[in-house]
């Protein structure tokens, strides 16, 4: 089993298509599917199956994609130590919602830069908590923040780092801010400016209307909680936010806190990695320094 029939095993099964796979490695489609029966040879199973049109991976490809990916960053770290270098070096894959990108990880970022400059990172958009987690499962990403209630990882390792409340807001003068108390009632006539299905605290919003037997029909999805607040401070509708997201456009005026009392289980900004990951340098050292710098936030 060599080296370069993992990588071009890898890049297949990310891709899903021999000839992608043989641009990306500058290789010859045929070479491609000489390695791929190769493998399949020495591991007696195959790896793809062939439907319709559509290449995808068996389970045993599935299965042997995570030692794959295993091998080949034990190979890079021998590599590493063998020839002497002293710093780390090596890709980062962090799947992460706007409101985490935005507003938690340009510090954690820069401290990691400053330790670990070699170290490539890569941002994949993960919309809602569901989207993160499939691309754990998949192997997409090294690690992910998600912000949900505190639930079981069952296949992931899910660690709590700090606490997030959620704003119910308006544009100021809005007749609900008038209400010493807001009940899901007072949300029957209203447009709800929400974020997409599979997000946490759409979710929460959804699930307590639906409980109270409400059922708004004026509902507009944004994938980016920036539109979502243009549209609020526009006066188009009332919407579910993190408090980091909407603290400073409410001390600045331009969006107040609707007095929503219902009860709701606490949100939590949480990483998450697989269990079966292997744990490189950078990545411990990633989530090391995430501890401590959300952790000491919330202390503070």
């Amino acid at each position: 089993m060599e080296t370069k029939q993992l990588i071009t095993f890898k890049t297949a099964a990310e891709t899903l298509n021999f000839t992608h796979t043989a641009k990306i490695l500058n290789f010859a489609q045929s070479s491609v599917t000489a390695q791929i029966k190769a493998l399949e040879k020495e591991l007696d199973t195959p790896l793809f199956e062939r439907l319709g049109k559509r290449l995808y991976l068996t389970e045993s490809g599935r299965q042997f994609k995570i030692y794959a990916d295993k091998m080949l960053v034990l190979t890079k770290e021998a590599r590493m130590v063998t020839s002497g270098l002293e710093e780390p070096l090596g890709t980062l894959v962090i799947g992460a919602q706007e409101s985490q990108c935005t507003y938690r990880l340009p510090p954690i970022l820069k401290d990691f830069k400053d330790q670990f400059p070699n170290v490539k990172l890569i941002f994949k958009p993960a919309h809602s908590d569901e989207m993160a987690k499939e691309k754990l499962l998949e192997g997409n990403l090294d690690v992910a923040f998600i912000m949900d209630t505190l639930k079981p990882g069952d296949a992931l390792t899910i660690e709590s780092l700090t606490q997030d409340r959620m704003k119910l807001v308006a544009a100021p003068g809005h007749a609900l801010l008038n209400k010493s108390e807001v009940f899901p009632k007072d949300l029957e006539q209203e447009t709800l400016l929400l974020t997409e299905t599979g997000c946490s605290y759409r979710t929460y919003l959804e699930n307590t209307l639906r409980e109270a037997e409400i059922y708004p029909t004026n509902k507009f999805e944004f994938v980016s909680i920036e539109a979502i607040k243009q549209c609020v401070i526009a006066g188009l509708g009332i919407a579910i936010l993190p408090e980091m997201a909407v603290e400073k456009d409410i001390k600045e005026g331009f969006m107040k806190e609707i007095k929503w009392k219902q009860p709701a289980s606490p949100f939590f900004t949480q990483i998450a990695w697989h269990k079966d990951k292997l744990m490189t340098i950078p990545l411990q050292s990633f989530i090391e320094l995430t501890r401590r710098t959300l952790k000491d936030t919330q202390t503070k």
